[in-house]
């Protein structure tokens, strides 16, 4: 079992710059491909990005490829997503999640999810 906890959300300007985090508890972290996904308003979830537990490797997805940064820190347990150059269009729930597996796009691939962290661009 694997607990995560998302935190640093919050209302940013467009252009503007966030980190958000994900404390992760439980079972073996380094173990486990760490993704991120949001939720806008009246949308479905989409995958932000993900690293593999592994060689370090990491997906973006188009939208925020060259603006956002997947990292984590195995020692602490947790995963770190850097947010710049903010759009709009950013405005979400965003939300962490764990996979045994070695990493996807698919949120049904995850196994442990956190309870989201509301993130505001305002124009």
């Amino acid at each position: 079992q694997v607990q995560l906890v998302e935190s640093g959300g919050g209302l940013v300007q467009a252009g503007g710059s966030l980190r958000i985090s994900c404390a992760a508890s439980g079972r073996t972290f380094s173990s486990h491909t760490m993704g991120w996904f949001r939720q806008p308003p009246g949308k479905e979830r989409e995958f932000v990005a993900y690293s593999r537990w592994s060689g370090g490797r990491t997906y973006y997805a188009d939208s925020v490829r060259g603006r956002f940064t997947i990292s984590r820190d195995n020692a602490k347990n947790t995963v770190y997503l850097q947010m710049n150059a903010l759009k709009p269009e950013d405005t979400a729930v965003y939300y962490c999640a764990a996979d045994e597996g070695s990493g996807s796009r698919r949120s049904s691939d995850y196994e442990y999810w956190g309870q989201g962290t509301q993130v505001t661009v305002s124009s």
